[in-house]
Protein backbone atom coordinates (compact mmCIF):
# COMPACT_ATOMS: atom_id res chain seq x y z
CA UNK A 1 0.00 0.00 0.00
CA UNK A 2 1.23 3.52 -0.96
CA UNK A 3 1.75 4.77 2.90
CA UNK A 4 2.72 2.26 5.01
CA UNK A 5 4.59 -0.32 2.84
CA UNK A 6 7.97 1.09 2.96
CA UNK A 7 11.68 0.43 2.90
CA UNK A 8 12.42 -2.00 5.61
CA UNK A 9 12.58 -5.48 7.04
CA UNK A 10 10.03 -6.78 9.55
CA UNK A 11 10.80 -7.17 13.46
CA UNK A 12 9.13 -7.39 16.55
CA UNK A 13 8.78 -5.39 19.64
CA UNK A 14 7.62 -2.18 19.94
CA UNK A 15 8.25 0.99 21.75
CA UNK A 16 6.50 3.39 23.96
CA UNK A 17 6.20 7.16 24.91
CA UNK A 18 4.29 10.03 24.13
CA UNK A 19 5.17 12.97 21.76
CA UNK A 20 5.85 15.50 23.23
CA UNK A 21 6.60 18.86 21.45
CA UNK A 22 4.76 18.47 18.57
CA UNK A 23 1.29 17.13 19.99
CA UNK A 24 0.01 13.46 19.36
CA UNK A 25 -1.35 12.13 15.54
CA UNK A 26 -5.02 12.41 15.00
CA UNK A 27 -6.75 9.39 15.70
CA UNK A 28 -9.68 9.89 13.13
CA UNK A 29 -9.12 10.64 9.34
CA UNK A 30 -7.79 14.47 9.91
CA UNK A 31 -5.04 15.03 7.93
CA UNK A 32 -1.68 16.16 8.91
CA UNK A 33 -1.53 20.04 9.09
CA UNK A 34 0.96 20.48 6.02
CA UNK A 35 -0.82 17.78 4.19
CA UNK A 36 -4.36 18.08 2.43
CA UNK A 37 -5.33 14.63 3.24
CA UNK A 38 -5.41 11.16 1.69
CA UNK A 39 -5.75 10.75 -2.13
CA UNK A 40 -8.65 8.34 -3.78
CA UNK A 41 -5.66 7.39 -5.69
CA UNK A 42 -3.92 5.84 -2.46
CA UNK A 43 -1.51 8.54 -1.52
CA UNK A 44 -1.76 11.80 0.05
CA UNK A 45 -3.61 14.74 -1.37
CA UNK A 46 -1.50 16.75 -4.00
CA UNK A 47 -0.13 20.15 -1.92
CA UNK A 48 1.01 21.48 -5.94
CA UNK A 49 -0.95 22.04 -8.88
CA UNK A 50 -0.61 19.46 -11.97
CA UNK A 51 1.29 19.47 -14.49
CA UNK A 52 0.71 20.20 -17.95
CA UNK A 53 2.79 17.46 -19.01
CA UNK A 54 6.09 15.19 -17.32
CA UNK A 55 9.12 16.44 -17.13
CA UNK A 56 10.34 13.06 -17.81
CA UNK A 57 13.31 10.86 -16.31
CA UNK A 58 17.04 11.80 -16.19
CA UNK A 59 18.17 8.12 -16.50
CA UNK A 60 20.45 8.03 -13.31
CA UNK A 61 21.26 8.85 -9.74
CA UNK A 62 19.65 12.25 -8.09
CA UNK A 63 22.46 15.10 -8.38
CA UNK A 64 20.21 18.22 -8.67
CA UNK A 65 17.16 17.35 -6.54
CA UNK A 66 13.70 17.67 -8.81
CA UNK A 67 13.90 18.44 -12.15
CA UNK A 68 15.80 21.76 -12.83
CA UNK A 69 13.57 22.96 -15.07
CA UNK A 70 10.97 23.08 -12.09
CA UNK A 71 13.27 24.21 -9.72
CA UNK A 72 11.79 28.44 -10.34
CA UNK A 73 9.04 27.74 -9.27
CA UNK A 74 6.25 29.75 -9.15
CA UNK A 75 6.07 33.41 -7.99
CA UNK A 76 3.84 32.17 -4.97
CA UNK A 77 5.68 29.14 -4.49
CA UNK A 78 7.89 29.10 -1.18
CA UNK A 79 11.26 27.01 -1.87
CA UNK A 80 10.36 23.17 -1.39
CA UNK A 81 7.59 23.73 -3.62
CA UNK A 82 9.26 25.71 -6.01
CA UNK A 83 11.68 22.52 -5.90
CA UNK A 84 8.79 19.45 -6.94
CA UNK A 85 6.42 21.91 -8.96
CA UNK A 86 5.97 20.28 -12.38
CA UNK A 87 8.13 17.32 -11.41
CA UNK A 88 4.60 14.95 -10.62
CA UNK A 89 2.14 15.06 -13.44
CA UNK A 90 -0.52 14.57 -11.08
CA UNK A 91 0.54 17.12 -8.38
CA UNK A 92 2.64 16.84 -5.69
CA UNK A 93 2.09 13.38 -3.52
CA UNK A 94 3.41 14.61 -0.21
CA UNK A 95 3.83 17.15 2.38
CA UNK A 96 4.87 20.37 1.67
CA UNK A 97 7.40 21.41 4.31
CA UNK A 98 7.32 25.41 3.46
CA UNK A 99 4.80 25.72 5.97
CA UNK A 100 7.38 24.91 8.76
CA UNK A 101 9.49 27.73 7.46
CA UNK A 102 12.56 26.53 7.20
CA UNK A 103 15.52 26.59 4.84
CA UNK A 104 15.99 24.18 2.04
CA UNK A 105 18.90 23.63 0.21
CA UNK A 106 19.28 25.19 -3.73
CA UNK A 107 20.43 21.75 -4.51
CA UNK A 108 16.82 20.53 -3.45
CA UNK A 109 17.11 17.29 -2.11
CA UNK A 110 17.35 18.02 1.16
CA UNK A 111 16.93 21.03 4.53
CA UNK A 112 20.09 23.74 4.75
CA UNK A 113 19.90 23.88 8.88
CA UNK A 114 23.41 22.83 9.90
CA UNK A 115 26.65 24.62 9.07
CA UNK A 116 28.78 21.74 8.45
CA UNK A 117 32.40 22.83 7.85
CA UNK A 118 34.91 20.54 10.17
CA UNK A 119 34.46 16.75 11.28
CA UNK A 120 36.28 14.41 13.42
CA UNK A 121 34.46 11.32 13.04
CA UNK A 122 31.56 10.08 11.22
CA UNK A 123 29.08 7.60 12.65
CA UNK A 124 26.18 5.86 10.91
CA UNK A 125 23.20 4.41 12.43
CA UNK A 126 20.32 3.23 11.00
CA UNK A 127 18.54 0.23 9.45
CA UNK A 128 19.64 -2.21 6.23
CA UNK A 129 19.46 0.60 3.34
CA UNK A 130 22.75 2.01 5.20
CA UNK A 131 24.05 -1.54 6.26
CA UNK A 132 23.68 -2.60 2.81
CA UNK A 133 22.21 -5.85 1.11
CA UNK A 134 22.45 -8.29 -1.67
CA UNK A 135 22.17 -8.04 -4.44
CA UNK A 136 23.82 -4.75 -4.80
CA UNK A 137 27.65 -5.24 -4.33
CA UNK A 138 29.67 -3.88 -1.59
CA UNK A 139 30.68 -1.05 -3.69
CA UNK A 140 27.62 0.73 -4.58
CA UNK A 141 26.53 0.74 -0.83
CA UNK A 142 25.17 4.57 -0.09
CA UNK A 143 27.35 4.22 3.35
CA UNK A 144 30.51 3.39 1.55
CA UNK A 145 29.96 5.42 -1.90
CA UNK A 146 29.48 8.35 1.09
CA UNK A 147 31.97 7.42 3.53
CA UNK A 148 34.73 7.99 0.33
CA UNK A 149 33.49 11.31 -0.47
CA UNK A 150 33.73 12.78 3.17
CA UNK A 151 36.99 11.35 4.26
CA UNK A 152 37.96 13.22 1.20
CA UNK A 153 35.97 16.57 2.26
CA UNK A 154 37.14 16.37 5.90
CA UNK A 155 40.64 14.64 5.73
CA UNK A 156 39.43 11.60 7.35
CA UNK A 157 41.37 8.37 7.53
CA UNK A 158 39.83 4.89 6.82
CA UNK A 159 42.98 2.95 9.12
CA UNK A 160 43.50 -0.39 8.01
CA UNK A 161 39.92 -2.13 8.31
CA UNK A 162 38.42 0.01 5.49
CA UNK A 163 37.49 -3.10 3.52
CA UNK A 164 35.74 -4.96 6.15
CA UNK A 165 33.64 -2.33 7.25
CA UNK A 166 32.40 -1.61 4.50
CA UNK A 167 30.94 -4.89 3.88
CA UNK A 168 27.72 -6.30 5.30
CA UNK A 169 27.86 -9.49 7.57
CA UNK A 170 24.78 -11.30 6.21
CA UNK A 171 24.99 -13.33 9.45
CA UNK A 172 24.00 -10.41 11.57
CA UNK A 173 23.06 -7.89 9.42
CA UNK A 174 25.81 -5.20 10.42
CA UNK A 175 29.00 -3.78 9.19
CA UNK A 176 31.72 -6.31 9.32
CA UNK A 177 33.55 -4.32 11.91
CA UNK A 178 31.90 -1.22 13.74
CA UNK A 179 35.08 0.74 13.82
CA UNK A 180 37.69 1.36 10.96
CA UNK A 181 39.81 4.65 11.55
CA UNK A 182 37.77 7.51 11.76
CA UNK A 183 34.73 5.89 10.92
CA UNK A 184 32.00 3.60 12.70
CA UNK A 185 28.47 2.05 11.90
CA UNK A 186 26.01 0.56 14.25
CA UNK A 187 23.46 0.17 11.52
CA UNK A 188 21.55 -3.27 11.47
CA UNK A 189 19.12 -5.24 9.16
CA UNK A 190 15.65 -4.84 10.57
CA UNK A 191 16.67 -1.96 12.57
CA UNK A 192 13.77 0.18 13.68
CA UNK A 193 13.91 3.42 15.89
CA UNK A 194 13.53 1.91 19.06
CA UNK A 195 16.70 0.34 18.09
CA UNK A 196 18.48 4.05 18.46
CA UNK A 197 19.01 5.10 21.98
CA UNK A 198 16.17 3.01 23.37
CA UNK A 199 18.02 -0.24 22.04
CA UNK A 200 21.90 -0.14 21.39
CA UNK A 201 23.22 1.04 18.78
CA UNK A 202 23.73 4.75 20.02
CA UNK A 203 25.39 2.94 23.24
CA UNK A 204 27.49 0.97 20.95
CA UNK A 205 28.33 4.13 18.59
CA UNK A 206 29.28 6.53 21.04
CA UNK A 207 31.49 5.86 23.73
CA UNK A 208 32.08 8.79 26.43
CA UNK A 209 35.96 8.91 24.51
CA UNK A 210 34.89 9.87 21.46
CA UNK A 211 32.00 12.64 22.53
CA UNK A 212 34.39 15.25 22.53
CA UNK A 213 35.11 14.73 19.04
CA UNK A 214 33.42 17.31 16.35
CA UNK A 215 31.02 14.21 15.05
CA UNK A 216 28.81 13.96 11.99
CA UNK A 217 26.05 11.18 12.07
CA UNK A 218 24.02 9.69 8.99
CA UNK A 219 20.83 8.02 10.00
CA UNK A 220 18.24 5.95 7.95
CA UNK A 221 15.41 5.10 9.85
CA UNK A 222 11.36 4.36 10.02
CA UNK A 223 10.98 2.03 7.32
CA UNK A 224 10.74 -0.81 9.23
CA UNK A 225 8.34 0.95 11.35
CA UNK A 226 6.08 1.40 8.45
CA UNK A 227 6.43 -2.03 7.71
CA UNK A 228 5.27 -3.26 11.07
CA UNK A 229 2.15 -0.58 11.01
CA UNK A 230 1.34 -2.46 7.51
CA UNK A 231 1.64 -6.21 8.18
CA UNK A 232 0.62 -5.89 12.03
CA UNK A 233 -2.54 -3.46 11.85
CA UNK A 234 -3.55 -4.67 8.05
CA UNK A 235 -2.32 -1.89 5.95
CA UNK A 236 -4.32 0.86 8.92
CA UNK A 237 -7.48 -1.71 9.02
CA UNK A 238 -6.83 -1.32 12.57
CA UNK A 239 -6.47 3.05 13.39
CA UNK A 240 -6.01 3.07 16.67
CA UNK A 241 -3.49 0.54 16.58
CA UNK A 242 -1.69 2.17 13.46
CA UNK A 243 -1.71 5.20 15.15
CA UNK A 244 -0.06 4.16 18.10
CA UNK A 245 2.73 2.57 16.47
CA UNK A 246 3.09 5.41 14.38
CA UNK A 247 3.67 7.87 17.34
CA UNK A 248 5.66 5.28 19.33
CA UNK A 249 8.24 5.26 16.13
CA UNK A 250 7.96 9.47 15.78
CA UNK A 251 8.51 9.54 19.69
CA UNK A 252 11.91 7.39 19.68
CA UNK A 253 13.30 9.30 16.65
CA UNK A 254 12.75 12.41 18.59
CA UNK A 255 14.27 11.21 21.64
CA UNK A 256 17.25 10.09 19.91
CA UNK A 257 18.14 13.35 17.99
CA UNK A 258 17.51 15.55 20.58
CA UNK A 259 19.98 13.06 22.66
CA UNK A 260 22.68 13.45 19.73
CA UNK A 261 22.19 17.20 19.32
CA UNK A 262 22.55 17.64 23.05
CA UNK A 263 25.73 20.56 23.51
CA UNK A 264 25.77 18.26 26.87
CA UNK A 265 26.96 15.30 25.08
CA UNK A 266 28.86 16.38 22.34
CA UNK A 267 30.65 19.61 23.68
CA UNK A 268 32.64 20.44 20.47
CA UNK A 269 29.47 19.92 18.22
CA UNK A 270 27.41 17.08 16.61
CA UNK A 271 26.05 17.25 13.40
CA UNK A 272 23.14 14.99 12.31
CA UNK A 273 22.03 14.38 9.04
CA UNK A 274 18.74 11.78 8.48
CA UNK A 275 16.47 10.89 5.56
CA UNK A 276 12.60 10.83 5.56
CA UNK A 277 11.12 7.15 4.66
CA UNK A 278 10.36 6.28 1.26
CA UNK A 279 7.61 4.06 -0.37
CA UNK A 280 7.80 1.55 -3.37
CA UNK A 281 4.31 1.94 -4.53
CA UNK A 282 4.63 5.27 -6.11
CA UNK A 283 1.42 6.28 -4.25
CA UNK A 284 -0.61 4.01 -5.36
CA UNK A 285 -0.92 1.13 -2.90
CA UNK A 286 -0.52 -1.80 -5.48
CA UNK A 287 2.16 -3.49 -2.68
CA UNK A 288 1.65 -6.55 -5.55
CA UNK A 289 3.36 -4.94 -8.47
CA UNK A 290 6.59 -5.76 -6.56
CA UNK A 291 6.68 -9.66 -7.76
CA UNK A 292 8.25 -10.08 -3.88
CA UNK A 293 5.86 -8.43 -1.87
CA UNK A 294 4.66 -11.79 0.07
CA UNK A 295 8.70 -12.62 0.44
CA UNK A 296 8.54 -9.28 2.45
CA UNK A 297 6.59 -9.63 4.52
CA UNK A 298 3.60 -7.46 2.10
CA UNK A 299 0.07 -8.90 1.02
CA UNK A 300 -2.48 -7.40 -0.90
CA UNK A 301 -4.19 -4.95 1.34
CA UNK A 302 -8.68 -5.13 1.44
CA UNK A 303 -8.68 -2.00 3.57
CA UNK A 304 -6.33 1.01 4.23
CA UNK A 305 -8.20 2.82 7.00
CA UNK A 306 -6.34 5.56 8.94
CA UNK A 307 -3.27 4.11 7.06
CA UNK A 308 -3.10 6.29 3.80
CA UNK A 309 -2.13 9.08 6.72
CA UNK A 310 0.21 7.66 8.57
CA UNK A 311 2.96 8.25 6.25
CA UNK A 312 2.08 11.73 5.43
CA UNK A 313 1.78 12.50 9.29
CA UNK A 314 5.43 10.98 9.73
CA UNK A 315 7.25 12.74 6.84
CA UNK A 316 5.53 16.01 8.53
CA UNK A 317 6.78 15.01 12.26
CA UNK A 318 9.91 14.23 10.85
CA UNK A 319 10.61 17.41 9.50
CA UNK A 320 9.30 18.97 12.70
CA UNK A 321 12.23 16.72 14.37
CA UNK A 322 15.23 18.39 12.60
CA UNK A 323 13.64 22.00 12.68
CA UNK A 324 13.44 21.14 16.40
CA UNK A 325 16.62 19.98 17.15
CA UNK A 326 18.30 21.57 14.12
CA UNK A 327 19.64 18.96 12.61
CA UNK A 328 19.15 18.03 8.78
CA UNK A 329 16.92 15.54 6.63
CA UNK A 330 17.18 14.47 3.23
CA UNK A 331 13.71 13.97 0.55
CA UNK A 332 14.45 10.20 0.53
CA UNK A 333 10.86 10.50 0.52
CA UNK A 334 10.30 12.40 -2.06
CA UNK A 335 13.48 11.79 -4.70
CA UNK A 336 12.24 8.26 -4.88
CA UNK A 337 8.56 8.71 -5.15
CA UNK A 338 7.48 7.93 -9.10
CA UNK A 339 10.43 5.43 -8.77
CA UNK A 340 9.26 2.87 -7.81
CA UNK A 341 7.12 -0.32 -9.02
CA UNK A 342 4.32 2.17 -10.57
CA UNK A 343 6.51 4.28 -12.43
CA UNK A 344 4.85 3.55 -15.75
CA UNK A 345 1.57 4.11 -14.27
CA UNK A 346 0.18 7.47 -15.74
CA UNK A 347 -2.67 7.15 -12.77
CA UNK A 348 -0.09 7.27 -9.97
CA UNK A 349 0.09 10.19 -7.58
CA UNK A 350 4.08 9.90 -7.81
CA UNK A 351 4.04 9.25 -11.70
CA UNK A 352 6.56 11.37 -13.29
CA UNK A 353 6.24 11.09 -17.01
CA UNK A 354 7.67 8.37 -19.27
CA UNK A 355 10.93 6.97 -19.27
CA UNK A 356 10.77 6.55 -15.50
CA UNK A 357 13.41 4.27 -13.61
CA UNK A 358 12.87 2.14 -10.74
CA UNK A 359 15.13 2.59 -7.89
CA UNK A 360 14.33 -1.01 -6.05
CA UNK A 361 15.59 -3.69 -6.20
CA UNK A 362 14.33 -6.82 -6.04
CA UNK A 363 13.11 -7.19 -2.55
CA UNK A 364 10.97 -4.95 -2.78
CA UNK A 365 12.30 -2.45 -0.20
CA UNK A 366 15.91 -1.83 -0.29
CA UNK A 367 17.82 0.76 -3.32
CA UNK A 368 19.04 -0.48 -6.63
CA UNK A 369 22.79 0.77 -7.48
CA UNK A 370 21.40 3.51 -8.67
CA UNK A 371 19.04 4.55 -5.84
CA UNK A 372 22.09 4.01 -3.51
CA UNK A 373 24.12 6.82 -5.45
CA UNK A 374 20.81 8.67 -5.50
CA UNK A 375 21.05 8.52 -1.91
CA UNK A 376 24.53 9.36 -1.23
CA UNK A 377 24.27 12.21 -3.47
CA UNK A 378 21.53 13.37 -1.13
CA UNK A 379 23.53 13.05 2.05
CA UNK A 380 26.58 14.44 0.40
CA UNK A 381 24.95 17.91 -1.17
CA UNK A 382 23.12 18.36 2.19
CA UNK A 383 26.47 17.92 4.22
CA UNK A 384 27.92 19.77 1.45
CA UNK A 385 25.89 23.66 1.43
Amino acid sequence: MALVGCGGEDGTGTGSGTEGSTGTPATTTETPATTSGASTSGGVEPTTSAAESSTGESGGSSTSGADESSTGGGSDAGPFEACYEGVFVNGFPGVNYDGLDMPIGEHCLGTNIQDILEVDRVVFLGDSVTVGTPPTGTGDYYRNILADALADRFALSFGSNKLLWQSANVFDGTAGVMESGDFASCAEWGARTDDLIAGNQIEDCYPENTRDLETLTIITMGGNDLSRIAQDTGGGAKPGAAWDLAESAVDHMRESTEWLKDEANFPNGHHVVFANVYEFTDGTGLVESCAAAGLAGFEPLDSLGDALLVIGWMEDQYARIAQDTGADFIFMFEEFMGRGFRNADPTAPGYRGPGGQNWFDLTCIHPTPTGHGAIADMFLATVAE
